[in-house]
């Protein structure tokens, strides 16, 4: 044989030592490359958790806020704010008192004023989650002599995820 056919005799069969060695290199690039795979679904599901609850907080804000903000001239655009961020007990508790808001508002000429100063999430389980909110409300009869009143509310509200959207399916004021 000559040389150089010895050596590529060789260089074809590499020796036990670096046969070892690729696959060790191979086992650590498969677990690095796995690592690299699980760490980033960990972060992908934390931040879809984070997203959930932080969407759940902002449907309990919105349905407080319609709550605390009626204005006699606006209160039908007022009601169906507060129809659409509700739903289950609390819808149909609204819609059962809806007349009466309206007249109430209506006749008496009110405006409530609100301002949201507090919220957070108690529990946030699947499709359901717990919220309390509080705010201060300025109540005011258009034309009438007599002052405002500031009221304070604070509820504790029931949300569930409908169609992936979060409603409010309970609010209970908190005395």
């Amino acid at each position: 044989m000559t040389n150089l056919s010895a050596w590529t005799a060789r260089a074809a069969v590499p020796p036990r030592a670096a046969r070892i060695a690729v696959a060790v290199l191979s086992v650590l690039l498969a677990l690095l490359a796995g690592a690299v795979l699980w760490l980033g679904a960990q972060t992908r599901e934390a931040r879809a958790r984070a997203d959930d609850r932080e969407a759940a907080l902002d449907a309990a804000r919105a349905h407080a806020a319609g709550l605390v903000s009626l204005h006699h001239e606006t209160v039908d655009a007022d009601v169906r704010r507060i129809l659409a961020t509700s739903t289950g007990e609390a819808r149909k508790e609204y819609e059962s008192g809806l007349d009466r808001l309206r007249a109430r508002t209506v006749t008496g000429k009110v405006v409530r004023n609100g301002v949201l100063r507090a919220a957070g999430l108690v529990s946030l389980s699947g499709g359901t989650a717990k919220a309390l909110v509080v705010a201060d409300v300025d109540i005011r009869r258009e034309g009438s002599k007599t002052p405002p009143r500031d009221e304070l509310y604070r509820w504790s509200m029931e949300l569930t995820k409908v169609g992936g959207t979060w409603l409010v399916s309970k609010a209970v004021q908190v005395v």
